[in-house]
């Protein structure tokens, strides 16, 4: 799963003047590169002009992050990318995707503000259950609390709407099963 959040970084000085880098840099992987100093160098080599005052950079078009509720335009993409780095996302296939599963029920600055409060521990907090339906938390709830149901009496339990009353407790549903944000 690495290398699943690429960006293309413009400027805004050279989409102002349709200039030759008016479309940006070319697709980076930010997995590729271990710190800013690294796409700094890259976008040199691609004509950017950074040097004294540097460009206002932005996000001219990202992939691999699934929150349409940001403007990536005015998202700094150090910032973004210093973020990233940080949290481990770019990193660890299985914090890209408690991040991906975080997205789909919160927002990218509250994972922002996350990271900021906890570096790369922003996930010691969130339990993920991949592939977990309603159904199959109620099973495993009442299962955990020792309950031993008779087999007779097991089709008549609504497991589903069970573990459906766990929403009360922070435990919500995203698209590849259940996530608990503490």
């Amino acid at each position: 799963m690495k290398g699943n959040i690429s960006i293309v970084i413009g400027s805004w000085g050279s989409y102002n003047e349709c200039n030759e880098r008016a479309l940006g840099s070319k697709w980076l992987d930010l997995s590729d590169y271990s710190d800013w100093d690294e796409i700094v160098e890259e976008l040199k080599k691609e004509g950017f002009e950074l040097d004294g005052i540097d460009e206002e950079l932005f996000i001219q078009d990202i992939e691999g992050i699934a929150d349409r509720s940001v403007n990536w335009d005015y998202v700094n993409p150090e910032t973004l990318f210093n973020t990233l780095k940080e949290s481990g996302v770019l990193d660890d296939d299985y914090k890209y995707k408690v991040f991906c599963a975080f997205l789909e029920v919160r927002s990218y600055d509250d994972f922002e503000e996350k990271v900021n409060a906890r570096g790369d521990r922003w996930d010691d907090e969130i339990n993920l259950w991949s592939g977990y339906s309603w159904e199959d938390y109620g099973r495993e709830m009442l299962d955990c609390c020792g309950y031993n149901i008779p087999s007779e009496l097991e089709d008549y339990i609504d497991y589903e709407r069970y573990g459906e009353s766990f929403k009360y407790d922070g435990i919500e549903e995203y698209s590849d099963g259940l996530i608990e944000i503490q």
